[in-house]
């Protein structure tokens, strides 16, 4: 066995419960990445569990730098931890058993069963696959033990014909628990239907025995123009299509590799409003999590890629990394570096999350060579912090009280707030800036504030889902802009947004087709 999975292959095995029959599946995989597959589950997932199902969210092998951390400290997709919130659960590492975190154009972070598992090389894949797929094996056994319906999101296209030799992660999976499929097209892009018919011509037939239906996705106009190439496509391949689903653009569902540029909000333009810049790193992970801000009433959300766009912010905010010293070069090299520095001489407000808090400080230390080569870069030099990058990966849900009371989270002091981390940096304090946020339970200090109160680092992610933090930090902004802003009358509430998803969903694919696909009937 390689020596990256000991300790972690069984996990899943304890959790199975062999006192219950099996639960049934159904897999949503796509004719590409981006077609939509993570929403569609997470609407699944609400659909089956607002019908009265004990439901749980599947996906073998996830390729992302977004991830989430489970109750018991281990780290999976954000895709899957907000499927399991809409399936009305908490998620679990056997949800997500692989995650690979790209690093570069050749490397990735692996994360097997929730714990860094080391760097995985490009070549290295196939060697691994075995460890691996009995991972895979194993989670989804113990989900079906315990789970009504256990809805497996796919990777990709099961159609990449050169690599299906290692694929765990769409067909494998398929195959191994008879699920049925329906696979999903994005028409948005062109194209649909040459998509749907070459994913369906390039599987083998055992695989295309089980496609039970297409589903196209993200479209926009009046359906009825399709109804010919519906058919046609039908007699093609014998498979129909069983949902037409609108572009679905007013609902807020963390996603897996939604692009920045679609998470926008131009919510109160003019000088009236709060203007928040989030820098678009080339490694960004977490994006999601500023979602909220672009959900409160007179504030701007936008993402910052080249110097020529930052304009003048209220906030700028330096998001999480999954490299940070290459971040941090290219925050440099940009020209962004110089636009922060006017920004912050101009009396702005400045927030680092995580990489972008370890950017803050005055030095990164790296001994162990761990993200680069460099034992020691200097970091920005605005917050007066330290970090040296370690060996072991914190991975925590961390509740936090607020112990601070000036600029940004002026009459926040003795707010409660929860998120959580993960990072393989330790960052400290040098004596110039303060503690601003301290673990309640673990008694440590996780953000900082420097004297002026307007530059604010943190490792807590999900901040802003704190509805009363994130209203606090907006109303500070104003404040400190000079203007008055209305809070909004009904707080943002995430589960009325998987129910709003879930009616969609409902109104535009046949869930008859579906539930009878899995031997159920419709309740």
């Amino acid at each position: 066995m390689n020596p990256d999975m000991r300790g972690i292959e069984s996990m899943a095995i304890n959790r199975i419960d062999i006192s219950r029959p099996m639960g049934k599946v159904v897999m949503l995989q796509g004719t590409g990445s981006s077609v939509g597959k993570s929403l569609l589950v997470t609407g699944f997932c609400r659909v089956f569990a607002q019908d009265g199902f004990r439901v749980s969210p599947f996906k073998a092998q996830n390729m992302s730098r977004n991830s989430g951390v489970t109750p018991d400290g281990l780290e999976i997709g954000r895709a899957q931890v907000a499927q399991a919130h809409a399936a009305g659960i908490e998620p679990e590492v056997e949800m997500n058993p692989v995650l690979i975190k790209p690093e570069g154009n050749a490397t990735a972070q692996l994360v097997s069963m929730g714990k860094m598992a080391g760097q995985l090389h490009a070549y290295e894949y196939m060697t691994r696959r075995v460890a691996l797929w009995q991972n895979i094996k194993d989670s989804l056994d113990a989900l079906r033990s315990r789970f009504d319906i256990v809805v497996i999101e796919g990777a990709g296209s099961p159609a990449e014909i050169n690599l299906r030799a290692g694929d765990i992660v769409n067909m494998a999976v398929a195959l191994y628990a008879d699920a049925p499929v329906f696979i999903i097209g994005d028409i948005d892009k062109g194209g649909v239907f040459a998509s749907l018919y070459g994913t369906n011509a390039l599987i083998s037939d055992e695989e295309r025995a089980l496609v039970n239906g297409f589903i196209i996705n993200k479209f926009r106009g009046d359906a009825g123009l399709l109804d010919s190439g519906l058919e046609q496509l039908k007699q093609l391949t014998g498979v129909p299509v069983i949902g037409v689903v609108p572009y679905l653009t007013d609902v807020y569902v963390p996603e897996e590799d939604a692009p920045v540029e679609a998470r926008r909000s131009d919510s109160g333009d003019g000088d009236e409003h709060v203007d928040v810049a989030v820098i678009g790193l080339p490694r960004i992970a977490n994006f999601d999590e500023f979602d909220p801000l672009a959900r409160i009433g007179g504030v701007r959300l936008r993402y910052v890629r080249e110097a020529t766009d930052f304009g003048d912010p209220d906030l700028v905010i330096l998001p999480g990394s999954k490299v940070t010293v290459a971040d941090l070069d290219w925050v440099r090299s940009s020209g962004i570096e110089g636009r922060i520095r006017r920004h912050l001489w101009n009396g702005r407000a400045l927030m680092g999350i995580c990489g972008g808090l370890q950017m803050l400080g005055h030095t990164i230390r790296d001994p162990l060579g761990i993200e680069s080569d460099r034992p020691e870069v200097p970091g920005l030099g605005i917050l007066d912090v330290e970090t040296e990058f370690v060996g072991e990966k914190v991975t925590v849900r961390t509740d936090a009280s607020v112990v601070s009371e000036t600029g940004l989270l002026a009459g926040a002091s003795g707010m409660k707030v929860s998120g959580y981390e993960i990072h393989v940096g330790v960052s400290g304090s040098g004596g110039g800036s303060r503690t601003a946020l301290k673990s309640v339970t673990a008694d440590r200090a996780v953000g900082y504030l420097d004297i002026a109160g307007r530059v604010f680092g943190t490792y807590v992610h999900d901040l802003f889902k704190n509805e009363d933090f994130a209203e606090c930090v907006v109303d500070n902004l104003a404040r400190m802009k000079g203007i008055e802003r209305t809070p909004e009358s009904e707080p943002f509430s995430q589960d009325a947004e998987f129910d709003k998803l879930a009616g969609h969903v409902r109104r535009h694919i046949d869930f008859r087709t579906v539930y009878d696909s899995m031997g159920l009937a419709v309740r």
